[in-house]
């Protein structure tokens, strides 16, 4: 399967959940491209972007299971591509 180029956009509610994603992005780090995590005080929330380079199946694979944290809201834009040419 061939790779493709994404950033999964991360929204945190629950503290109790930082632990579970953190193991979670650990565990898929060798897709990782780079990472960027913002508190957001004043609202509660951590807001964090994932750039991703890897095969769709394992992008929708861990998007699934950061979504399924309680607390945790997980959506994924992918690059066109036709721009990745």
């Amino acid at each position: 399967m061939e790779n493709r180029v994404a950033v999964l956009a991360i929204i945190v509610r629950d503290t109790g959940a930082v632990l579970t994603l953190n193991e979670l992005l650990h565990r898929y780090g060798e897709h990782i491209i780079g990472r960027m995590g913002l508190p957001c005080r004043d609202r509660g929330l951590r807001l964090i972007s994932v750039a991703l380079d890897a095969p769709g199946d394992v992008i929708s694979a861990l998007s699934g299971k950061i979504g399924r944290l309680p607390g945790v809201t997980a959506k994924t834009v992918y690059a066109p591509e036709d721009a990745l040419r």
